[in-house]
């Protein structure tokens, strides 16, 4: 039996307005995305990754086309729709971390959980903070982590929501090679163990050949790479 398409993406086109008229980001991208699997998105710089991510969380609108995220219309919704669906099952990675620098480690890990109003946010928080190894760590603050702990506790933010699908935006991009090796075995270990669907977007020919699947967006357009 097939799994469900956690993502289903049909004749999707993006155009923004520029001083010397329209301008083609994505144009007619199709594709779906099994529940459990990962996918890796690679393009070079301006290639349309990053919108082609923003499109699927609902944090840009498309031109044209349709998005289902579990089968519900992501055009249907408005944007405080889109903001729940996003709180309720989508998890985010992102290259430069984007932690509160104000925060403990503890606290950023915590805070998603307490836009939900958790009870047992702290209890989470610390549990993922551990499978992170970062449990000594939840009293620092961001500017006192290396880029690697920063991106652990990143990554134990957006699983600690227990998300349906993780987007991870060049998740290894500004970290040195061993420590992206480590940054990649971690987030695929924690993938499987949960089931979570996966979309990374990457340069990084490591992480994307550990990918399910792989696709190439160039000028605009989406494509299958098949085969090794």
């Amino acid at each position: 039996m097939c799994s469900m398409a956690v993502v289903s993406v049909d004749h999707l086109s993006k155009q923004v307005a520029t001083t010397n008229g329209s301008l083609t980001i994505l144009n007619d991208i199709n594709f779906s995305i099994e529940a459990g699997s990962s996918v890796a998105i690679l393009g070079t710089s301006g290639s349309g990754k990053t919108t082609l991510l923003g499109l699927i969380a609902g944090l840009d609108t498309p031109s044209r086309g349709e998005i289902h995220i579990s089968g519900m219309s992501i055009n249907a919704l408005d944007e405080d729709g889109r903001a729940l669906l996003r709180a309720r099952m989508i998890g985010f990675v992102f290259q430069n971390f984007q932690l509160l620098p104000g925060m403990t480690t503890l606290e950023n890990v915590m805070m998603p959980l307490e836009l939900r109003a958790d009870k047992e946010a702290r209890q989470k928080a610390e549990k993922w903070l551990q499978r992170v190894g970062l449990a000594e760590r939840g009293h620092h603050y961001p500017q006192q982590l290396s880029g690697g702990e920063q991106q652990r506790c990143a990554i134990a933010r957006a699983f600690v929501l227990e998300p349906h699908l993780l987007i991870a935006d060049e998740p290894t991009g500004n970290l040195d090679q061993a420590t992206g090796r480590r940054i990649k075995d971690l987030m695929f270990s924690l993938n499987r163990e949960q089931g979570t669907t996966l979309i990374v977007a990457t340069h990084d020919p490591l992480l994307a050949a550990s990918c399910d699947r792989r696709f190439q967006i160039e000028a605009g357009c989406l494509s299958e790479i098949t085969g090794n």
